[in-house]
């Protein structure tokens, strides 16, 4: 089977998609793994691509509170690379286990229940690495890449509306449960707030 990267970069290519890669050069630790699209339009979308390859023992990781075959593990780092490209920015990963592709936008990063633990690192001197322990569920599911491109493209049509127009929380999160708070806001509320912050 062709790595993750092998395949994104074919699909560009047969489609005839412009895009840039800083897999593997000098760039890497400081840029996500592919761009491409119009960033004139808004529309230039980076991303870091992920593979789960084997099973995790889950007695390695005891605070998951996730089923197995639901979970995956990412470095804090990444993630947080991922948020300095934000808003068009995220995290596609595929599961070789399952076939089955999932679309993470930083929205949902940076939304999502996560589990975040310092793994130990044996060197000298001692050293530790965050590791997200995140469910797939949260992530958009797709059968293939050209769904996960797909789910993109959507994404970047609805950016403005999730980051300036919906008020309610957004998403839907497994292992979350939005509950209501506080009193119900009269207009009057809203008057108050502006006439004393302006």
């Amino acid at each position: 089977m062709a790595s993750l990267e092998q395949e994104i970069l074919s699909h560009f290519r047969q489609h005839g998609i412009s895009f840039h890669q800083h897999v593997g050069d000098e760039t890497r630790f400081n840029r996500l793994d592919f761009g491409f699209g119009d960033g004139g339009r808004k529309r230039y979308f980076s991303f870091d691509a992920k593979e789960k390859r084997q099973h995790y023992n889950l007695k390695n990781w005891p605070d998951a509170g996730i089923s197995e075959e639901h979970l995956f593990i990412i470095d804090d780092l990444a993630a947080r690379r991922v948020l300095a490209f934000a808003p068009n920015a995220g995290l596609v990963v595929r599961d070789n286990l399952r076939q089955v592709y999932f679309l993470f936008t930083v929205v949902d990063l940076y939304l999502m229940p996560k589990v975040r633990v310092n793994r130990e690192l044996d060197i000298s001197p001692p050293s530790l690495k965050g590791k997200w322990l995140i469910d797939l569920r949260n992530g958009q599911r797709c059968p293939d890449l050209a769904a996960i491109f797909a789910a993109i493209d959507a994404y970047l049509d609805q950016r403005e509306a999730i980051f300036s127009r919906q008020l309610a929380c957004f998403g839907a999160y497994v292992g979350e449960t939005i509950a209501a708070g506080g009193i119900a806001r009269q207009p009057q509320h809203w008057e108050r707030d502006i006439r004393e912050t302006r």
